[in-house]
């Protein structure tokens, strides 16, 4: 093809910005018979008008065969998950990495109904957050107080700036530095020769 891309390719690209085919072009295509053998190759397998399922009759409410039973959702569950363990809007949490996680939705993935609270502040005074930045807490500034997690506790920084603030050559002096590097490949030493020795 001229755009050197397999068509499902191309068909993708066009939906995620908005591109539709015209209704002249449905017509058209209407019209010359274009989308006929699309449209006939599937009627023997559409249910006709009238069809009564095959199924009618034979299914009952809390009808379950062998041990199904014990793994349906049960009455009262939402999501899948018991209403015991249902965290309302505007719940707190605090996450793996302990900071403190303000649940904004009940749908779409589990990792996006949460965010962290100090991401929220800064959003609510500065708007979105620019790609390749973080919002962190200033040194000293940490909490999981929902009070004490203002503005002035946060800053902007770039996944570089990050990275430097949490390597062990800037948060520890050089001898210690060195050690931690020799401990690292000392532990990827004995694992490499367990595996080995497992193989």
């Amino acid at each position: 093809m001229r755009l050197h891309r397999p068509q499902s390719s191309i068909y993708q690209k066009a939906r995620s910005i908005g591109l539709r085919k015209t209704p002249a072009f449905h017509a058209n295509a209407k019209v010359s018979g274009r989308f006929n053998k699309l449209t006939v190759s599937g009627v023997p397998y559409r249910f006709a008008k009238g069809a009564v399922p095959a199924n009618k009759g034979l299914r009952r409410p809390g009808w379950a065969p062998g041990r199904m039973a014990q793994t349906q959702f049960k009455k009262g569950s939402l999501n899948g998950h018991a209403l015991a363990h249902y965290a309302p809007l505007g719940s707190y949490r605090i996450n793996a990495d302990g900071y403190l996680d303000r649940k904004v939705r009940d749908d779409g993935l589990p990792q996006k109904r949460w965010v962290g609270v100090h991401r929220l502040v800064w959003i609510e005074a500065h708007g979105r957050i620019r790609r390749g930045r973080v919002v962190v807490f200033k040194p000293g500034r940490r909490t999981t107080d929902p009070d004490l997690i203002t503005v002035d506790a946060l800053e902007l920084v770039t996944r570089a700036q990050l990275m430097k603030r949490n390597s062990y050559h800037t948060n520890y002096p050089k001898e210690l530095g060195k050690i931690i590097q020799l401990r690292g490949a000392l532990t990827r030493q004995i694992n490499r020769r367990e595996r080995n020795a497992q193989n």
